[in-house]
């Protein structure tokens, strides 16, 4: 094996190629979308859903039977 032969292995850092896509825009990744500044969903939301979801929860586990 020599390290002299013909053909080279290029190693450590790729160019950049000018037409690369955004990965988290590809259409397989989920949940994963860079947003322009002030694009971001509000906090409130967040909370809402929190907040929505533990209802949820406490009126499910109401009709579960052997509770105090």
């Amino acid at each position: 094996m020599s390290a002299t032969s013909g053909t080279t292995t290029q190693t450590g850092a790729q160019a950049v190629v000018a037409d690369a896509t955004d990965p988290a825009r590809r259409p397989d990744v989920l949940f994963r979308v860079r947003r322009e500044e002030g694009q971001q969903p509000s906090a409130w939301w967040m909370i809402g859903a929190f907040i929505g979801v533990s209802a949820a929860v406490i009126v499910l586990l109401s009709f579960v039977p052997g509770g105090a």
